[in-house]
């Protein structure tokens, strides 16, 4: 099988690792099974979860984490072929991922600082890119989004890593992407042209292209209805996972065609779960 698997609320909550967990992924990959991890955070570079995945016990390789800044940088490199130059809104993660892609990445402080001190458009102080690239930026400024607007309204792609309203944190939620996205998109009175991170599919088409896998044999493990609308909207089996954002309760009151494949109350459910799917 191919496992799809969220991280946050999934694999770890905060900094600890959820029980059973990384032990019934490592069993399903000493089986032969294929583990991505997919997320929509695009903040960091996809490696950096590599140290933190190996501490918890989860069978990971640097080819195996597919973050929504990874996606979207292979997503515009293979089908956005006249986008050359970037302008990113976003953390440093989503920075080197369009770098390392092939892209001529301007970041949004530097334009803003460009307007700042040149009295310039967004536009020219970007130095007219093709695209607008669009994460959770948490040091995001009012002369960033006017920037990225300048640069849509003349003509610039804009692209969506995510839209998640909101982003969990130690310290309860906090805006996310999708609220960056949102600002943008009434600035510029223009609506994204493609959004890569779930409940759409693109993030986990590009996680099972990564290793050359079949979607018909995937299984999307994730904690929220986001991640089962994307395992969905690619045809692949669904195990919501009650260790995160969703209830029992919330599960259950579901309508039958938005219900997962199997709910698992835990790590050591969720495992017994994946051995019977993997013998269906």
């Amino acid at each position: 099988m191919l496992l799809l698997v969220d991280l946050d609320g999934v694999v770890y909550r905060a900094t600890e690792p959820v029980p059973g967990v990384p032990e019934a992924l490592s069993a399903r990959a000493a089986a032969g099974d294929d583990v991505v991890y997919v997320t929509n955070n695009a903040m960091h570079y996809h490696t950096d979860y590599v140290p933190r995945l190996l501490a918890h016990g989860a069978p990971v390789g640097p080819d195996r984490v597919v973050t929504s800044a990874r996606a979207s940088a292979i997503y515009m490199r293979d089908h956005m072929k006249r986008v050359r130059r970037v302008l990113v809104v976003g953390a440093a993660g989503l920075e080197r991922e369009m770098g390392e892609a092939g892209f001529d990445v301007v970041s949004a402080s530097y334009a803003a600082t460009r307007m700042a001190q040149e009295g310039i458009d967004g536009w020219a102080a970007a130095g007219e890119p093709d695209a607008v690239v669009v994460g959770l930026d948490p040091q995001l400024t009012y002369l960033k989004v006017a920037a990225a607007a300048d640069c849509v309204r003349a003509g610039a792609v804009l692209v969506a890593t995510n839209k998640d309203p909101m982003y969990p944190t130690e310290r309860g939620f906090r805006p996310g992407a999708g609220s960056v996205v949102a600002a943008i998109e009434v600035a510029s009175r223009t609506e994204s042209r493609v959004t890569i991170g779930k409940p759409g599919p693109l993030l986990l088409e590009v996680g099972a292209e990564l290793v050359g896998a079949d979607l018909r044999r995937a299984v999307m493990i994730g904690d929220a209805m986001t991640d089962v609308q994307a395992g969905k909207a690619v045809g692949a089996r669904t195990v919501l996972i009650l260790t995160g954002v969703t209830t029992r309760a919330m599960a259950d009151e579901l309508p039958e065609p938005e219900r997962p494949t199997r709910v698992a109350e835990d790590g050591a459910a969720l495992g017994r779960i994946l051995d019977e799917l993997a013998e269906a």
